[in-house]
This record gives C-alpha cells, sequence and structure tokens, in this order.
C-alpha cells in the first residue's frame, strides 16, 4: 500500500489550502491525516471510517474538513481559517485490519 500526500505550502494566517492523499488502493477501515509540529508529537486532526463517520481534533473543528473520493482513492482535508499553529507536517494515514500504512507527509507553513 503507498499513500502519496500532497498540497502543502506556504499560507498566510487565515488562509484555506487542500491536502490530498492519494491511495494506490481501496478498501480501508479508515483514513486519517495526522500532523507533528516541531518538538511534538504526531496527533491526529480528522479520520474518516469506511462507513463515512468522521471526527476531528478539537482544535480544528469548525476549521477543517476531511472528506473523500472513493472512485479516485483520494482522501482530502480541506484547511480554512489557518492559525501559525496549524504549522507542521502532515501525515496521510490509512487502517486495513490491525495494520496502519502511513504516507510521506506534506508540510504545512502559516505565517503571522
Amino acid at each position: 500500500v503507498q499513500l502519496q500526500a500532497s498540497g502543502g505550502g506556504l499560507v498566510h494566517a487565515g488562509d484555506s489550502l487542500r491536502l490530498s492523499c492519494e491511495a494506490s488502493r481501496r478498501g480501508f477501515k479508515s483514513t486519517a491525516w495526522y500532523r507533528q509540529a516541531p518538538g511534538k508529537q504526531r496527533e491526529l486532526v480528522a479520520r474518516i471510517t469506511a462507513g463515512g463517520d468522521t471526527n476531528y481534533a478539537d482544535s480544528v473543528l469548525g476549521r477543517f474538513t476531511i472528506s473523500r473520493d472513493i472512485r479516485k482513492n483520494t482522501m482530502y482535508l480541506q484547511m480554512g481559517s489557518l492559525k501559525p499553529e496549524d504549522t507542521a507536517i502532515y501525515y496521510c494515514n490509512a487502517v486495513m485490519g490491525t495494520v496502519n500504512f502511513w504516507g510521506q507527509g506534506t508540510l504545512v507553513t502559516v505565517s503571522s
């Protein structure tokens, strides 16, 4: 399984950005976005299950939206009202059975 994340970049506070994660196959139990800021542990940002249920970190609730296009094997993270504290490497994750798969990460930098 390969996960290819893209869409990161340098933006200003208040801007929007959309991340994409293309998978080499389908059939995951869930897919998710995680992020890791410098000096911090990796944290869950948003998750979407096979059934379409979603959950979000409190810090992004109302600003970020996770979605997917099953036909394209692609997951998205629409990020709005970005803050400097959203600066991190964003990783896509997919779970199949008990196995976690990770993408290579895409850097999001939000300037104040």
